[in-house]
């Protein structure tokens, strides 16, 4: 007799509304955009047949607004985890510059180390903390599976982390789209397998659009 499978599903949120180009991070009161409210419900419609019986969303508004409908898609509650908050950042609360932040003198006292990195939460912390709260719900779920509403770097960082890759990376090299899933199962408590898949297609691709 095989045994049982159980899938923890990483979302990422949906497109963010934010025409002034903010770095939001963790700042409250950005929600999702139109197009990424569609995402979302993209993504539930991609998990419904799915065996999901608990979802789970970082205590952000983006990623609360993602896990909505597939709560509502399951008759599920969503419940909330701080550990799959967005990552911390210095640059938080200022503009995107096209140029990065390396344009602007002031902030070079912040990226003496990219492999850290030193403008925000050490990768290492990132991951240890994203993957304490997967297994969790990995074993309150054991045969089953769940979702878990999180954010590009923290759902990248982790992915690297279990993969056994050296956790500093291009932030342009990421492979984590808007609204994408990268699904992590495990049998007889050993992680099995990796996969990923953008049900919002190539919309989940655009430049620029949020972490």
């Amino acid at each position: 007799m095989s045994s049982p499978r159980t899938t923890v599903h990483l979302l990422r949120h949906g497109e963010v509304f934010n025409p002034d180009r903010i770095l939001y991070g963790r700042l409250p009161g950005f929600r999702l955009s139109a197009d990424g409210a569609q995402m979302a419900v993209d993504a539930a419609q991609a998990l419904r047949p799915h065996d999901v019986v608990e979802v789970v969303s970082s205590p952000l508004q983006r990623a609360q607004e993602t896990a909505q409908p597939i709560a509502e898609v399951f008759g599920l509650p969503i419940t909330t985890d701080g550990r799959l908050i967005e990552a911390a950042n210095v640059f938080e609360g200022q503009q995107a510059l096209e140029d990065g932040a390396w344009k602007e003198p002031q902030n070079w006292r912040h990226l003496r180390n990219p492999f850290q990195p030193s403008w925000g939460e050490p990768y290492t912390e990132l991951a240890q903390r994203m993957l304490a709260a997967v297994e969790d719900v990995r074993d309150r779920v054991t045969g089953h599976e769940a979702v878990c509403v999180s954010h590009q770097l923290p759902i990248w960082t982790l992915r690297r982390y279990v993969e056994g890759r050296r956790l500093w990376h291009r932030p342009d090299h990421r492979q984590c789209g808007l609204a994408s899933l990268t699904s992590l199962s495990w049998v007889d408590g050993r992680l099995d397998r990796v996969t990923y898949r953008e049900p919002a297609g190539e919309a989940s691709r655009r430049p620029g659009k949020g972490a």
